[in-house]
């Protein structure tokens, strides 16, 4: 059956050295980059995938590449709560504008 996900004849095990294996593989044939979906069947990305998580944490479970910076999450925690200070500055300098153009009607009309 092709296409079809066999996860039961691979294990967590199973997938990290199918990578690592990939990775000497690479190595040994002059090539300097991480083993890519695209080295591997249909069958075996999908074990990885399932066992491992996604590629690139699949990689960086493997040992084969340095695991994401953990200031990543707080660096979009702080980016958020600055667009949102921005947007609140925003929406109080427009109501004053809106405040200000009612002023200058009324004494208008005076």
């Amino acid at each position: 059956m092709g296409g079809v996900c066999t996860e039961r004849l691979f294990t967590e095990e199973k997938c990290i050295k199918l990578l690592k294996d990939k990775q000497e593989e690479l190595k040994n044939g002059g090539f300097d980059r991480f083993p890519q979906r695209s080295d591997f069947s249909d069958e075996e990305v999908c074990a990885v995938k399932a066992f491992l998580g996604p590629w690139p944490r699949a990689l960086e479970k493997a040992g084969l590449k340095e695991p994401r910076d953990d200031d990543r999450k707080l660096k979009t925690v702080e980016k958020r709560i600055r667009a949102k200070r921005k947007m609140i500055q925003a929406k109080k300098l427009n109501k004053n504008n809106s405040k200000i153009k009612e002023i200058v009607e009324n004494e208008k009309s005076f």
